[in-house]
């Protein structure tokens, strides 16, 4: 027996991180590393950060902080590269498709799970999944989803979880705690997902949280055997 009836998704950090084909040639000449792995890994802990201080939705002075020391800039550069990195990661850089993520999309897919995406975004992010092929609603050149809720777009954002009530009706019949989300934050997605009633899981490819209280996983692959 599945233990979940269908799947949500955050966008970042589970769909699509910011692109590292620009951050590196970005940071390169101030020492950062040219491997796009470390930038991969730069992210979580800079989301881990993000996370332990409560930084709020658009705060992320924490993570350009964390982010730039994570892949190596050499240290009398740390102030300069956060604030190229905060002017250069807009919200359309959010486009760079997670390999192990797309793949285990396309698994969940034909075992005929429903699956959405919640994200609080700038009102692109439908469109970047759908030009990125990951996703999109109905048919198309990714993976089919019932909804793609846009936080701009609804006027609503987590942690808030009424994010969730533009999601929801599209799984109708499913009871809530059978519906699992999947995300990068503990503040905006696993507090907003228990607010909600769902069942919150975090993406921690690198264990930043081994002392939490709440359901990890290290790739979105890991939850296929769950359905």
């Amino acid at each position: 027996m599945s233990r979940f009836d269908a799947v949500l998704f955050d966008a970042g950090g589970v769909l699509v991180l910011p692109d590292p084909t620009v951050l590196v040639p970005l940071l390169a000449p101030l020492g950062g590393s040219e491997r796009v792995d470390d930038h991969r890994r730069a992210h979580y802990a800079a989301m881990a950060r993000k996370s332990l201080v409560g930084s709020a939705e658009r705060d992320w002075d924490s993570y350009n902080d964390v982010y730039v020391a994570s892949v190596g800039v050499h240290t009398a550069e740390l102030e300069h590269a956060a604030t190229l990195l905060d002017a250069t990661r807009s919200a359309h850089l959010w486009r760079w498709a997670i390999p192990e993520t797309v793949a285990a999309l396309a698994a969940l897919a034909a075992a005929g799970v429903p699956m959405g995406v919640v994200s609080n975004a700038s009102g692109q992010i439908e469109d970047q999944l759908r030009r990125s092929r990951i996703c999109q609603v109905g048919d198309g050149d990714g993976v089919p989803m019932r909804v793609v809720v846009d936080s701009h777009v609804v006027g609503v954002a987590k942690p808030d979880p009424a994010i969730f009530d533009h999601a929801l009706p599209h799984f109708d019949g499913f009871s809530r705690d059978r519906v699992l989300y999947v995300g990068d934050s503990v503040t905006m997605d696993i507090g907003a997902a228990t607010a909600a009633g769902l069942h919150p899981v975090l993406i921690d490819p690198y264990d930043d949280h081994d002392s939490a209280d709440f359901e990890r996983i290290r790739a979105v692959g890991d939850i296929v055997d769950w359905f």
